[in-house]
């Protein structure tokens, strides 16, 4: 019997085996997140108004991975991994228990005794509304430090410089676009979850269990990163905007603000190409990564319901 047709355990299960799915697929998964970071932050020179002050370019995921390690060492794939850790327990238990909530509300209101994938979708996404509020100050502490010109010695030393000269307020900067980048994720990695499930031979060992859900958990993660990479390029641009005074003494106005607005900026100025910076990375990562987590958020839901 797979997870979601077990009895539901309290919030505290399902917090652990969130937290515990999510720093076990970030210790393996993490340079690649550097890497996307990299490539979305990098302007393409076809842009007329960019700024130049990337002192490296990348030409790829090998390269970039090539050129972190020769000039800044091997250690740096790692650098700024505190706030991601500190930000997966919340973010991923906030991902599964809202999903499992959402799931059982929205079966109540429509009437329904079984899942649907209109349901799955749904409960994906309102999770990830859910989630956006959490994640936000981690992950513009993240952008700023994997950034290749950031100056910050530490993800503390980042988050009280931004409060120090920023004000409270600006951690949450790249709310609205991370709103769109987790709801549209969530959706299409709940709902394939679910068609491909579906689809699959059914699991009647533990083998084949974890087979059905690495596989399910790939392409949906790999579905999801498609879906909503021109969110995250977007919100990576934003959060690594720091407060610009000008010569007349006024604040320079962001290039990025909005979600839409920025699409349209960027795919004006760098092309099509540009809304994917990073999707190579992202996808390797959450391709991979959407298999480990569901296959380790179920193991140990799984070894939780043998002991209740």
């Amino acid at each position: 019997m797979s997870t979601q047709e077990k009895k539901q355990l309290p919030f505290v299960y399902t917090f652990i085996a969130g937290a515990v799915a999510g720093v076990s697929e970030i210790l393996v998964m993490y340079p690649l997140d550097v890497v996307k970071t990299r490539m979305q932050l990098q302007v393409s020179k076809t842009a007329p108004s960019a700024l130049k002050t990337a002192t490296v370019q990348y030409n790829g995921v090998i390269d970039c991975i090539a050129k972190i390690v020769k000039n800044e060492g091997a250690s740096r794939l790692y650098k700024g991994i505190t706030s991601p850790i500190l930000m997966e327990a919340p973010k991923r238990a906030t991902k599964f228990a809202g999903n499992d909530f959402f799931k059982a509300f929205y079966l109540r209101e429509f009437q329904q005794e079984r899942l649907t994938q209109k349901i799955s979708v749904l409960s994906g996404a309102s999770a990830g509304l859910l989630e956006s509020f959490v994640v936000v100050p981690f992950e513009l502490i993240k952008i700023r430090v994997q950034d290749v010109n950031s100056t910050y010695k530490s993800p503390i030393d980042c988050l009280s410089k931004i409060i120090k000269n920023e004000g409270i307020f600006a951690m949450y900067n790249g709310l609205e676009a991370t709103m769109w980048r987790h709801g549209v994720w969530n959706a299409g990695y709940f709902g394939i979850i679910f068609q491909v499930r579906s689809l699959l031979p059914k699991a009647n060992n533990k083998n084949q269990s974890i087979r059905n859900d690495l596989i399910a958990g790939s392409i949906g993660g790999t579905v999801g990163s498609m879906c909503n990479t021109p969110f995250d390029v977007v919100k990576s641009r934003i959060q690594n905007f720091k407060k610009v005074i000008g010569e007349d003494g006024k604040i320079i106005p962001r290039k990025y603000n909005w979600s839409l607005p920025s699409i349209v900026t960027i795919y004006r100025e760098e092309g099509f190409k540009a809304l994917y910076k990073g999707f190579v990375p992202k996808v390797l990562r959450l391709g991979p990564g959407g298999g480990i987590l569901l296959v380790v958020f179920t193991g140990v839901m799984d070894f939780f319901h043998t002991r209740m």
